[in-house]
């Protein structure tokens, strides 16, 4: 059964061609509220998810739409259509990259987004609408504060996975969340758009929820119900075979790092860099005794290449947050204190200081017929200190130029 004898095709300016938007042929006008539903062969239940979001709609008082992002080879647009909803037909490209696809073609400005193979109750959406018309711009359903049907989530799933990859970006994020892998969530347009998805497949889940509180949208979770596969019907993780949880715990773990990579440099590195110039500095005219422990010129190597790491791993977290700009006033704190200026004074005085620190050990050196001073002589740790110095300068300087280069990178994207 084609589906055009259900709609009309119609075609509307998108960021790609190969997608195409069917219409039913009772569409709705103006709606307030869009539901929008990947399905790839869902033929089994798209009939009665379409009817649970209609009978949604009418409880909670809403003029809504339902947005199917289709890739099946089986009936499932042709139904779709026939129970009134739109169909935007796609290539098949991953679950996150249904999403981006959706966004220039969805109407409302409140988007619900879910499964389309009845696991979650869409009749029960006037909480998501209420969250809404509260103010919120992030609505995160939560199976576990909700109601979990026996047998709708694999055991590994609900005691080790989600609690555990929940528990992660809770950690890194300083977020709450109880289930940041459930379907149905809810967002304003607005708010989607500003995340910007980037995420082609599952990892899309994640990122979601860790752009939400990197850009301090105002979020609520509420409780949903969770429904276990009709009979006969086999989920999409489950068809991927048996690595399939693994792989996808994998890629949201990615994720997780990756978008947050300043975490494990921006703060570790400063407090690296702080440690080893503490220990460095004091010895640069020679060995520094306390009680019985002696820091030798080994133990002035060792702590300035603390501080040189500690610096590094500073400025990549200052690139980070500048390149991701979740936040605008961190932003544009870097890009001031970074300024041009600033780094090309800083920089030349470090190289400066640093010149005049190695220069008598260079001075010795040559005196000596180029041969090195014995190790307990201060013009070796001088040195030590000096090569501190000069290194310095360079990172600040060539940090300087990328954390600008980023905040250009970061206005277009605003753009």
């Amino acid at each position: 059964m084609s589906a055009v004898q259900y709609a009309r095709a119609e075609s509307i300016n998108g960021p790609d061609t190969s997608c195409t938007l069917l219409l039913p042929k009772l569409d709705v006008a103006d709606p307030e509220f869009s539901v929008v539903l990947p399905a790839m062969n869902e033929s089994l239940t798209i009939g009665d998810t379409i009817d649970w979001c209609m009978a949604g709609f009418a409880a909670a008082g809403v003029v809504g739409e339902v947005l199917i992002v289709d890739s099946s080879t089986d009936d499932t647009p042709a139904i779709a259509l026939a129970h009134g909803a739109r169909v935007l037909k796609t290539p098949r490209r991953g679950l996150g990259r249904a999403y981006i696809d959706a966004i220039p073609y969805i109407r409302a400005n409140y988007i619900l987004m879910g499964d389309a193979d009845c696991t979650y109750d869409f009749r029960q959406i006037d909480q998501f609408v209420r969250e809404f018309r509260n103010g919120f711009e992030f609505v995160m359903g939560s199976r576990f504060r909700g109601h979990i049907e026996e047998g709708a989530m694999p055991k590994l799933h609900r005691h080790f996975g989600t609690p555990l990859t929940t528990g992660i970006l809770n950690f890194l994020y300083s977020s709450n969340f109880s289930d940041i892998h459930c379907g149905m969530r809810g967002i304003t347009k607005e708010a989607l758009q500003r995340i910007s998805l980037e995420s082609q497949s599952w990892e899309y889940a994640s990122e979601m929820v860790l752009k939400s509180v990197c850009l301090n949208l105002r979020t609520v979770e509420v409780p949903v119900t969770f429904l276990k596969d009709r009979e006969g019907r086999s989920s999409h993780m489950k068809r991927g075979g048996f690595l399939e949880p693994w792989r996808a715990g994998w890629i949201n773990l990615r994720v997780m790092l990756i978008y947050h990579a300043d975490f494990f440099v921006l703060r570790p590195g400063f407090f690296l860099f702080v440690i080893g110039l503490v220990f460095t500095l004091p010895q640069i005219f020679g060995p520094v005794r306390i009680g019985p422990l002696t820091f030798s010129l080994y133990w002035t190597l060792l702590f300035m290449t603390c501080s040189v790491v500690g610096l590094q791993s500073f400025l990549l977290g200052t690139i980070a947050q500048v390149l991701y700009n979740y936040s605008s006033k961190a932003t544009a704190r870097w890009l001031k204190l970074f300024s041009y200026t600033r780094a090309l004074v800083g920089s030349a005085l470090s190289a400066s200081i640093g010149a005049l620190l190695a220069f008598p050990l260079v001075s010795e050196y040559i005196s000596n017929g180029l041969k090195l001073p014995v190790e307990t002589d201060r013009a070796n740790y001088m040195a030590v200190a000096g090569l501190l110095f000069l290194v310095a300068a360079f990172l600040i300087f060539t940090s300087t130029l990328v954390i600008h280069a980023a905040g250009l990178r970061a206005k277009r994207v605003q753009l």
